[in-house]
């Protein structure tokens, strides 16, 4: 670990709809739901409106509705959107330090000793109120949380101390003070699976995990995890950062106290890890081509099988698809004591990709005012009719620049508004007018 707190995670609060408020202000204030809109879809980020009733990033869309109140918005991803901010995010985070690595769009680690900075607590704080202030402005509202620690895991886990809009300095010295009181659940690699078979022993707080031995942890969550989790509940984490870090797959494994034979339990993990692994790739605004199948039997041999795509995908759902036909093909008979699943060949989001959508039927919205005006059904048959999917940007002559609230039924409901307006009109057209046209995401700037 280095002797002063220098490394700083900033981890942007409910990135996806924090953009979809600012940019609706209908929205502000209340429950919203960004990811799949579709019978299949899975929430990649739920507002903390939402997050009060339980929804939760990777759940299914289906069970989000159920738990959210009438009124909730239900929003497809605008990846045009989200780029355009992160990218304000990170510029203004390279103004720090050369040395910013990405995670994802909405995160990222910064080496402030590169930086040339005042390290001392009260230094580090106010560079950091001062980030997050500029951040709000430079966004039109949205909101980061601060860690800054003696390493990245320190660095990640103090941003997650204090959110929304938190921050935390760690100093040095003061790292195993942090971490014993949390939950195991605080350490990177520690998922549900992990943290119920810790719980079987008792061990539920980073604490508890630091009284085991090496030999113990890894006999019961497997070598490298076990390895990596030891070291982690000692603080001890010396990875770099490393600017400009390109990804060229994303995966998830999991390890098993015990050879797995029975085929619900082994389904029910390849579901799990691809909702991790789609979830990662949604949150970077990347996909992929090449689905991966990773399993290491009972005699510990190893192996791997893979399936390369005609398109790109990111969809939990469909990768768990892929992952299973591949497992379907291995000799699972003598048990399965590892399983993984990753994607490769990654490439910058495509529309499409990134949330799966369905036409939906015209959901009505939350409103107070009088001038909603249906459009009648044109009964004669006709060209198809264009998709349009909810929240997604578009432009009328007349009315402006506005949001699709829903759709289906050969029409469209579109509030008309924007990100420096008051909550505006709302209209019902016909899915085929003309003169509406998609748009560009709007200018939040002042």
């Amino acid at each position: 670990m280095r002797r002063e707190p220098s490394i700083l995670h900033l981890d942007l609060d409910a990135f996806f709809a924090a953009v979809e408020q600012r940019d609706k202000p209908s929205l502000r204030g209340r429950p919203v739901v960004v990811g799949g809109t579709g019978g299949r879809g899975v929430v990649a980020t739920a507002s903390y409106e939402a997050r009060a009733f339980g929804a939760r990033s990777a759940m299914p869309t289906a069970e989000a509705r159920r738990l959210c109140p009438p009124g909730t918005a239900f929003l497809g991803g605008r990846f045009a959107a989200y780029r355009r901010t992160s990218d304000v995010v990170m510029a203004l985070l390279r103004e720090l330090s050369p040395l910013v690595e990405p995670v994802s769009i909405d995160e990222a680690y910064v080496d402030l000793a590169a930086g040339g900075h005042d390290l001392s607590v009260a230094g580090l704080t106010a560079l950091a109120t001062d980030l997050k202030e500029r951040l709000r402005e430079a966004t039109g509202g949205v909101t980061g949380s601060v860690g800054i620690g003696t390493s990245k895991s320190l660095a990640k886990i103090g941003s997650e101390l204090r959110k929304p809009d938190g921050l935390t300095v760690v100093p040095a010295g003061t790292e195993l003070e942090v971490l014993h009181p949390l939950p195991v659940r605080a350490l990177g690699g520690v998922g549900p699976v992990t943290a119920e078979r810790l719980a079987q022993i008792k061990v539920k707080t980073v604490g508890d995990l630091h009284r085991l031995s090496l030999v113990d942890l890894t006999s019961l969550v497997g070598q490298a995890n076990g390895a990596g989790l030891y070291r982690l509940a000692r603080a001890d984490d010396d990875r770099p950062v490393v600017a400009d870090r390109e990804a060229k797959s994303v995966s998830a494994e999991e390890t098993f106290a015990r050879d797995v034979t029975d085929p619900a339990r082994l389904a029910a993990e390849v579901d799990a890890l691809a909702t991790r692994v789609g979830v990662r790739l949604q949150r970077s605004g990347t996909s992929g081509r090449t689905v991966t199948l990773k399993v290491r039997r009972y005699d510990f041999s190893t192996l791997t099988r893979s399936q390369t795509l005609t398109h790109a995908l990111d969809d939990p759902r469909q990768i768990a698809e892929v992952a299973h036909r591949l497992l379907a093909a291995v000799d699972r008979s003598g048990g399965l004591r590892l399983l993984g699943v990753g994607v490769s060949g990654l490439s910058p989001y495509a529309q499409g990709d990134l949330f799966a959508t369905e036409t939906a039927p015209v959901v009505e919205p939350v409103t107070d005012e009088p001038d909603v005006e249906p459009v009648p059904l044109d009964p004669q048959p006709g060209p198809a009719v264009r998709a349009w999917y909810p929240g997604q940007d578009v432009v009328h002559p007349d009315l402006g620049a506005g949001w699709v609230w829903g759709s289906g039924l050969n029409r469209v409901t579109v509030r008309f508004e924007g990100p420096r307006t008051t909550p505006g009109p709302v209209r019902t057209l016909a899915a085929d007018d003309p003169a509406l046209q998609p748009g560009d995401p709007p200018d939040w700037a002042p």
